[in-house]
């Protein structure tokens, strides 16, 4: 039995210029709970941008090549999700709590929405010449492929 899983990615605000190495956070949540970056001693806020990029390179690795565990830490934080392959889909913890339990098709749909949705409302206000924003780009248009190649799953 699978649940729904919700991921959003945030930048953080009052931040200078508007860079690719701006401070956000992730919250995922479904059935078991969530987890958030946001309020905890030490800080767990991360370089955003490139954390996305890098979850959706390391998610897609993991589910390609049939890895069965996968310990993702964020840019410049502490802050972790844990995606473990399993009979039933994909389990997603964090901290050792389990949230959610999606398909692979459901995880990489929710996933790309996220993603899709911090390029379209603030990556567009970065510069292109920004390293980071043509790694999420780039990191973004090969999760699609993925995301398209699991839709019959």
């Amino acid at each position: 039995m699978t649940s729904i899983i919700n991921l959003e990615f945030s930048v953080r605000p009052n931040q200078d210029d508007p860079s690719g190495f701006d401070l956000g956070d992730i919250t995922v949540s479904g059935d078991g709970g969530s987890a958030d970056s946001r309020g905890h001693t030490p800080d767990q806020g991360m370089m955003i941008y490139l954390t996305v990029a890098l979850l959706l390179n390391n998610l897609a690795g993991m589910i390609k090549n049939g890895h069965r565990f996968l310990n993702f830490i964020g840019v410049d934080t502490s802050f972790g999700i844990e995606f473990h392959r399993n009979k039933r889909g994909i389990s997603v913890s964090s901290g050792g709590k389990k949230i959610a339990n999606s398909t692979p098709r459901e995880l990489t749909a929710e996933i790309l929405r996220a993603a899709e949705k911090l390029a379209e409302s603030d990556l567009s206000r970065i510069t292109e010449s920004d390293a980071p924003k043509s790694d999420y780009i780039d990191a973004l248009t090969n999760f699609r492929t993925l995301a398209a190649s699991t839709q019959g799953s």
